[in-house]
């Protein structure tokens, strides 16, 4: 049996949407009308006061950098246990990112060692909701307004999960999220800004509009839009929004249906936790995105890559940090040891989770797992 660790899908109308965006509505470039229920539907779902499409979640970041006014030598705190994109987005406004090690129980940043972290060039605070699991958010708005920072959330893997009431993403300052096609909800490419403070709205519309204030145009405000401010092209395409909106419509069928996988998983690899042979993530905490094991050594976990490959299962590991990168080394500073992010990256093995996963899958998945340690107990 040959199992993909990810197979992009469709749910509803994402096809009939796209012949819609090209037949009917005669407009494929981006900010036409999928773009714009795509939009309403994340600000009226997540409470977030304003949301902008992007084409990826690393242009949210772009965008959210910019907002941030992160020059050179600015620092931002966050996780070495995270995507390229989280520091690079801020990197390339001239930033130093500055590595924080991550708590054991849900790989996200260790709340107690940000103050420390904080210097007189400190500018952001930038939490990654690993797997879906909620950041302790209230630690972190509360750090933040004590020291004049701002909050931005890396929310890509995080769609629909929540901190106690509240969305994800709709939290701090901004929020950023992603539609990869290796997410839940998908388009390909594609990711959204989330601005929830109400005085960086109009700059964000003016940043993601190459710098222009043609909304304002859009709007009968002014005659003419000419160029403001910097920005970028920002804007996907209305093919991946018209994809992507029919995906939003069925999210919540979506979600519970990989927080289902999740929980299946944890239950038929208990008997291998409770042996003490390998460690379960936070099955069913977040929003189903990640199934997750620790395996007891780095070397075991290169053996179990390899055995799981040789059985058709496209497992993988999470991630190589940045702080012990090429780049994070040139580019960012670690603040204090990285202990727990070191051990959990040598050992973190990635399960396949995708909505069309069918139980013999997942039970062959499962099996192979066992296989291997079985083997090795011999």
């Amino acid at each position: 049996m040959k199992i993909p660790f990810n197979k992009p899908f469709t749910v509803g109308n994402e096809l009939s949407n796209i012949a819609k965006t090209v037949l009917v509505n005669a407009s494929t470039s981006g900010d036409g009308e999928f773009t714009r229920d795509c939009q309403l539907w994340l600000e009226r779902t997540l409470g977030t006061h304003k949301a902008l499409l992007a084409h990826s979640c690393t242009a949210a970041l772009e965008m959210a950098a910019i907002l941030c006014d992160i020059g050179p030598g600015d620092e931002v705190i966050l996780p070495s246990f995270t995507f390229v994109s989280t520091a690079n987005a801020f990197v390339l406004r001239g930033g130093v990112p500055v590595f924080v090690d991550i708590t054991p129980d849900t790989y996200n940043i260790d709340t107690t060692r940000i103050e420390q972290a904080i210097t007189p060039r400190t500018k952001a605070i930038v939490p990654v909701h690993y797997a879906g699991v909620a950041c302790d958010m209230n630690a972190i708005t509360g750090i933040a307004r004590a020291h004049g920072l701002r909050v931005v959330e890396d929310a890509a893997q995080a769609l629909l999960s929540k901190h106690e009431d509240r969305f994800l993403g709709a939290i701090g300052d901004m929020g950023c999220l992603s539609f990869h096609e290796t997410k839940n909800i998908i388009s390909g490419e594609g990711g959204a800004l989330l601005i929830n403070d109400e005085g960086l709205a109009e700059r964000a519309e003016i940043i993601w509009q190459k710098g222009t204030n043609r909304k304002k145009f859009d709007r009968g405000f002014v005659d003419k839009y000419t160029w403001v401010d910097i920005g970028s092209s920002f804007l996907p395409s209305e093919l991946i929004a018209a994809f992507l909106f029919a995906q939003m419509q069925h999210a919540g069928q979506i979600i519970d249906r990989r927080r289902a996988l999740c929980q299946r998983y944890a239950q038929l690899l208990a008997p291998l936790a409770r042996a003490g042979r390998i460690k379960i993530g936070e099955a069913g905490a977040g929003n189903g995105h990640i199934f997750s094991i620790l395996a007891g050594s780095h070397e075991e976990q290169g053996r179990l890559l390899r055995h799981l490959k040789e059985r058709g299962v496209g497992a993988v590991f999470h991630y190589i940090p940045l702080h012990s990168s090429e780049a994070g080394r040139k580019y960012g500073r670690v603040a204090g040891p990285m202990t727990v992010t070191d051990d959990v990256s040598s050992r973190l093995v990635r399960l396949p989770v995708f909505y069309e996963m069918t139980d013999e899958e997942q039970d062959y998945t499962v099996d192979s797992v066992a296989s291997f340690y079985s083997a090795a107990r011999t």
